[in-house]
């Protein structure tokens, strides 16, 4: 049975990072091939954690043995971004459910919308891979 979602998370802010767009996550066309954008997007959500969270991403994992992986995932292409532009990865808690978290995630090229994602990932005990609530100390700094 699904838990009902909460409507209380408390901040819309963006978390944003600068990221350059390098050789590594370019085609031969020169402009990043689209797989790229969700290893960015991962990554972003690493540095969330570590960062805007103060929990160590790291730590979760291997330590407490907690994954988050992603369940549902949209994206939608707008724009190219090439190699040896800066462009700002975003991410923004859309929802905060009882086991999973919705996040709105962006890239940006200046004013220019390149790619937005909006994915859903589940907390899960990774001894057993089931679904497991969201850990308290991560809720409060929701």
């Amino acid at each position: 049975m699904n838990a009902p979602v909460s409507a209380d998370v408390p901040t819309k802010q963006p978390f944003v990072r600068q990221v350059p767009i390098r050789f590594s996550h370019c085609d031969p066309a020169g402009i990043v091939f689209f797989p790229q954008y969700l290893v960015m997007f991962n990554q972003l959500v690493e540095d969330w954690f570590n960062e805007g969270l103060q929990v160590p991403y790291a730590h979760m994992i291997e330590r407490r043995r907690i994954g988050l992986p992603i369940v549902r995932l949209e994206c939608d292409f707008k724009a190219v971004s090439r190699m040896g532009e800066q462009v700002a990865m975003s991410l923004v808690v859309e929802r905060a459910g009882t086991r999973s978290i919705t996040l709105a995630l962006a890239c940006r090229g200046g004013q220019e919308l390149r790619v937005a994602s909006r994915q859903v990932l589940v907390f899960t005990d990774l001894q057993t891979h089931r679904a497991i609530d969201i850990p308290a100390d991560v809720r409060s700094r929701l």
